[in-house]
């Protein structure tokens, strides 16, 4: 891998390496775009097989919540973290602490927060060296379990997407096939059990789907036979790739809005869908009320504030609808065009001199 040549594709702005021989501590920080404000990704911990395995994700990472912020309408750029080690036997206290000293090196340039790997304990020693962290424990102001509000998100913009295919954005008596009831599946099929939807479920888990039948009425069926049925809206909220060439021609719902991250295998499974007319509801906008919720720590955590943001996943979702219908393109780009197009317009408004700029990091000086 050229790292400077693929960080000039992208238009990457930092690449940081962090080394402590101590504690083991092998780490890369990547910052893509700061446009709108520092730098916000969790901490990644992984067992990767080399250097530039490591490299390439926190970079691929960094990119994508660029696209995520900016969408959400956050005032965060985008960046990511990666740890090289196994979270289950290689973490010590004292690397959390070193990585942190180098977190506070960027002086607010990157704040990070939990990612696959790395706990709210984590995050806790991190903050014993440096403010620009969140998901901390709630003793210093964390703004606790993310899923109930990644789940609230994943409610309206799902509302959106119907009232894109059927005209109305009422959920009751529709019929929606949930794969994957875990922690932000199940907050959602209580927002949809509540206002009426009948629910059909799977999951690997056979006591998270056995929770659902017994508290919302759902309807089990197996892993493979949740693309099939006949259903109005299908909620992917568990692995990513599962919009493929299999499971395409299978589906019979009009409608696809789910939590799961990467849904689309590839770009041109977005580009099929939307040729027959599918509703989409891109992944990393309707799935984004855990990171505008943990943003919102930024600015002392308070939730009623950080819910009426994530109400505003509805009024996005409608924009993407109407920037892939204004310019013809499947919603996935209509997406990241929205995100670009928001970025564009904050670079031109920012762009006279200040002597001392605020940002969202003002109240933290």
């Amino acid at each position: 891998m050229e790292i400077i040549k693929y960080m000039e594709t992208y238009d990457y702005e930092q690449l940081v390496i962090c080394q402590d021989k101590t504690t083991g501590l092998k780490a890369f920080i990547a910052i893509h775009d700061t446009t709108l404000g520092p730098a916000l990704g969790g901490t990644r911990m992984w067992t990767y097989n080399s250097e530039e395995e490591a490299i390439e994700d926190a970079l691929r990472l960094a990119r994508g919540m660029t696209y995520k912020n900016a969408a959400a309408g956050l005032n965060l750029g985008g960046g990511k973290a990666v740890i090289m080690g196994n979270p289950k036997t290689d973490k010590n206290d004292e690397l959390f602490r070193a990585f942190g000293r180098f977190i506070e090196g960027l002086n607010g340039r990157y704040i990070t927060a939990e990612d696959v790997g790395t706990t709210e304990e984590d995050m806790d020693l991190i903050h014993l060296e440096t403010d620009y962290v969140t998901g901390v424990s709630a003793e210093f102001g964390s703004s606790g379990n993310p899923s109930p509000v990644t789940a609230l998100g994943v409610y309206v913009g799902m509302k959106a997407a119907a009232k894109e295919a059927f005209g109305d954005d009422s959920l009751k008596g529709k019929t929606i096939a949930v794969q994957g009831v875990g922690n932000v599946a199940y907050t959602m099929c209580e927002y949809l059990h509540e206002e009426g939807a009948k629910l059909i479920v799977t999951d690997i888990n056979e006591e998270a789907v056995q929770r659902a039948v017994d508290n919302f009425g759902a309807t089990a069926v197996g892993i493979n036979e949740i693309y099939g049925v006949e259903a109005d809206i299908f909620s992917p909220c568990a692995l990513g790739a599962v919009i493929n060439d299999e499971t395409i021609p299978q589906l019979k719902a009009k409608v696809i809005a789910g939590s799961a991250n990467n849904q689309l295998k590839n770009p041109e499974h977005g580009d099929k869908i939307h040729e027959m007319g599918l509703v989409y509801a891109p992944d990393y906008v309707i799935n984004s009320g855990g990171v505008i919720n943990v943003a919102d720590e930024l600015d002392g955590y308070n939730r009623e504030r950080a819910l009426k943001k994530v109400n505003t996943i509805y009024d996005t979702i409608e924009k993407i609808f109407a920037i892939s219908k204004r310019d013809n393109i499947p919603s996935y780009v209509a997406a990241d065009r929205l995100a670009e197009e928001r970025i564009e317009r904050v670079s031109k408004a920012r762009n006279t001199f200040l002597q001392k700029e605020k940002s969202v990091l003002s109240n933290r000086r």
